[in-house]
């Protein structure tokens, strides 16, 4: 099942939507969790923290969760 992430901008990084889905609890748990776990955006394995993630992105964190931005960011 995926969780989607609401979103009012136009992007989120990767630690933002760890902390905002709940994946981890504070913004500098974030680089050891990528260290130690394998996530992948759109099917690609991502380890950078400030990877800039955008509408429709899909998130797969093996045995945690997937996870889809949804955003309604508007001009």
């Amino acid at each position: 099942m995926i969780k989607e992430v609401s979103i009012s901008t136009e992007n989120i990084t990767l630690g933002q939507l760890l902390k905002l889905a709940g994946v981890i609890d504070t913004g500098g748990a974030v680089k050891s969790f990528l260290s130690e776990n394998e996530v992948l955006v759109n099917g690609i394995p991502e380890n950078r923290r400030g990877k800039k993630l955008y509408h429709d992105d899909e998130v797969v964190i093996k045995g945690i969760g997937n996870f889809k931005v949804v955003s309604h960011f508007t001009n």
